[in-house]
């Protein structure tokens, strides 16, 4: 599959803008869900179908990025943009894992309320099954909470600095700081 041109011009640019919004929405996302089981619920199978597209976006991204710089002009800034490039994918996994993790305990707390209130057929006593009150528990929640803490913000901030650098790889001393004569 070639990801490198989309209507005869380098797709890069197009996926990299996806990704700039949708890593960090993705991972705010999976930070709300996880100190709120909550919004897990509400959002349903949203949550990790961002994460599942997230995914594929960093990973079309990266091939793309792949695909241009082997046909721009070799440079160190080039050359660091690319290896941080493609440090993010493993970033996106834990996202997409996350995601689904939190999902699941969501609904797992969710199964656990219902076996409370008598409700979807739970068995005469009424208690809640042992991996629904494991998933449900605090220290549980908080080390998903920790983890997913410690993702969403070291994926935005790898998001960040790889999009600084390719920044300076394109703009770099291609651009003048005073106003060109044009349109005078």
């Amino acid at each position: 599959m070639d990801v490198g041109l989309i209507n005869g011009l380098p797709s890069h640019p197009l996926f990299v803008h996806g990704a700039a919004v949708l890593v960090p929405l993705t991972a705010l996302a999976l930070v709300v869900c996880a100190l709120w089981f909550s919004a897990a619920r509400r959002l349903s199978w949203v949550l990790p179908v961002m994460g599942l597209v997230t995914l594929a976006l960093v990973v079309l991204t990266t091939e793309s990025g792949e695909w241009l710089e082997e046909r721009v002009r070799e440079s160190a800034l080039v050359e660091e943009h690319a290896e941080m490039g493609s440090g993010l994918t493993p970033w996106a996994i834990a996202l997409f894992v996350l995601t689904v993790a939190v999902w699941l305990l969501g609904r797992g707390g969710l199964r656990r309320e219902r076996d409370r209130s008598g409700e979807a057929g739970s068995p005469a006593g009424g208690g809640a099954s042992a991996v629904a009150r494991t998933a449900s528990s605090v220290p549980v929640r908080v080390v998903v909470l920790v983890i997913a803490l410690v993702v969403a913000v070291g994926a935005v901030i790898q998001v960040y600095r790889i999009g600084d650098s390719g920044a300076k790889a394109a703009w770099q001393d291609r651009f003048s700081t005073s106003r060109s004569g044009a349109g005078r």
